[in-house]
């Protein structure tokens, strides 16, 4: 297959690959990623951890069950996830043998379609992710591209069109049973609660394959904009289109909107638009905020980071300041590691309020009430803390910047 990814297949259209999804070798190389991922049982209660008392049995009945066409995937168990300003996420789990068979699905059909997609697009793509395209984005800016085509998707996995994904996906695969395969996995049934319904259309978010199938579909909104010229960074279903000119941007903007017109998607009329980043306002992308030549967290990002602290950081706590502080720690961490490139003022302020949380918790201990401030900056001044290894944002941005200026 490899060497055939090479030299190209007879008609650009793989005929046989069902032989490749029911191997034992891509069937281990999914469980042992599902596995590490763990995550939590589907409609059958299987979890991760039972599953792997007997993981070879079971990975030979998959096969064989693939190998027969006797496979039949469960519906996917529909859970919401909390977003910002009290809306939720549903996310579709699929039981674990079959984010294994999807693991093994997308291991034999990403190498072919990754052979078509364009340099633009990041999401979900091996060797390739969220700060590729930032940094895609700021050079774009620094280049002199003033006017933004910030578009939204609304709903996007929801209102995927299974007959034209199909198409789609038949353009380079016609091996039917890889098809059905892929239809079996559209039309899973889905239950929340006691209630089960059959999508008409969408790929469940959290299934292993939807981010494929996702890319698959708007590959050919890529190309529209690629061949008319136009700088387009796409992650997944948010995508940026950046322009020289008020012009030019408007004509980005109606291909766009005839494009998705015509491949059954709608554009969020609220979010959706040209911004001028020569005036106030500018746009959203990936969690940051660009405008004024800055690039910032934007509110939503910082939103959610402190409400993780304050959780972590409640008055109340029985933990002592060190188990408190190496908990904040790993937070702040993996928060400054995307964001490090955030304006520096963004980092002294979150640091002086951290502080603030944990005067807060050492005022409760000797019996004072309030907020940590005014007195308690000489009680336990800045060093107090860095001593018990509080990770300090604005000192590792300082760090950053000087070791990126030394190399």
């Amino acid at each position: 297959m490899l060497a055939a990814l090479q030299e190209g297949v007879k008609g650009g259209v793989w005929f046989s690959l069902i032989d490749k999804v029911y191997s034992m070798g891509s069937l281990r190389a999914s469980w042992q990623r599902v596995r590490s991922n763990r995550g939590s049982s589907g409609v059958d209660s299987q979890t991760v951890e039972r599953f792997a008392r007997d993981a070879d049995q079971r990975l030979a009945r998959l096969s064989q069950s693939l190998k027969d066409g006797s496979y039949r995937p469960l519906p996917v168990r529909r859970v919401y996830i909390p977003k910002p300003g009290g809306r939720r996420r549903p996310l579709g789990i699929p039981a674990v043998a079959d984010r294994i068979v999807q693991g093994s699905l997308r291991n034999v059909l990403e190498p072919i379609f990754e052979r078509r997609f364009c340099p633009h697009s990041y999401g979900f793509r091996p060797g390739r992710g969220a700060k590729d395209a930032l940094r895609r984005v700021d050079g774009l800016l620094k280049q002199g591209y003033r006017w933004v085509v910030d578009a939204d998707l609304q709903s996007y996995f929801d209102t995927i069109c299974h007959e034209r994904l199909m198409e789609r996906i038949k353009e380079q695969v016609a091996d039917g049973r890889v098809l059905s395969l892929i239809e079996a996995f559209l039309k899973q049934g889905v239950l929340e609660g006691l209630r089960q319904w059959t999508p008409l259309q969408g790929t469940p978010q959290g299934a292993v394959i939807s981010p494929l199938l996702a890319n698959i579909y708007l590959h050919p909104l890529d190309d529209l904009l690629r061949e008319a010229g136009h700088e387009m960074t796409r992650y997944a279903d948010d995508f940026v289109i950046l322009c020289r000119s008020s012009q030019e941007a408007q004509r980005a903007l109606a291909l766009v909107e005839g494009w998705t017109e015509q491949a059954g998607l709608t554009l969020h009329p609220d979010k959706t638009g040209i911004v001028d980043m020569a005036e106030p306002g500018g746009f959203e992308f990936l969690g940051y905020h660009f405008e004024c030549g800055r690039r910032l967290p934007r509110k939503a990002s910082l939103q959610k980071l402190k409400d993780t602290i304050r959780r972590k950081t409640r008055r109340t706590s029985g933990h002592s300041l060190e188990a408190i502080i190496a908990d904040v720690n790993r937070t702040l961490r993996g928060w400054f590691e995307y964001f490090k490139h955030s304006h520096v003022y963004v980092f002294g302020r979150l640091d002086a309020w951290i502080r603030m949380r944990l005067r807060s918790i050492l005022r409760k201990r000797i019996h004072l009430s309030g907020r940590g401030r005014g007195r308690d900056h000489h009680r336990w001044p800045n060093a107090f803390f860095a001593a018990r290894g509080l990770f300090t944002m604005s000192r590792a941005h300082a760090l950053a910047c000087q070791s990126h200026r030394v190399h």
